[in-house]
């Protein structure tokens, strides 16, 4: 790794919705079956759900925003247009730059 590593940053893919009343799990495995057509420049995924909600948040993280955009193919297209109808109303969508990245340093046991 080189210095101008340490200068570039992730980007995250947010999106925050509610699905309709029993169609989390639907609309949980369309989720998987999106996130496994990414390639370049993916670094990873989550989706949170409100527990005993219907409520969830997509966390998806991209090397660049190009990559991102690159990686909405037409099977990525379709998905999302069998995903729509699950939710109650158009979910909001956010592009971030991740600025700060804090993760837990190894300790030793003694």
């Amino acid at each position: 790794m080189d210095f101008q590593d340490f200068l570039r940053h992730k980007f995250t893919h947010v999106v925050i919705g509610e699905f309709k009343p029993g169609k989390f799990e639907a609309a949980k495995k369309l989720y998987e079956e999106a996130v496994l057509t990414y390639t370049t420049g993916f670094k990873g995924a989550y989706l949170l759900q409100e527990p005993g909600t219907d409520r969830g948040i997509s966390i998806i993280f991209w090397e660049s925003v190009e990559d991102m955009e690159a990686n909405h193919s037409q099977i990525y297209q379709e998905i999302l247009k069998q995903m729509m109808p699950l939710f109650a109303e158009p979910p909001k969508t956010v592009v971030y730059e991740l600025v700060c990245e804090i993760t837990p340093q190894e300790t030793e046991e003694v």
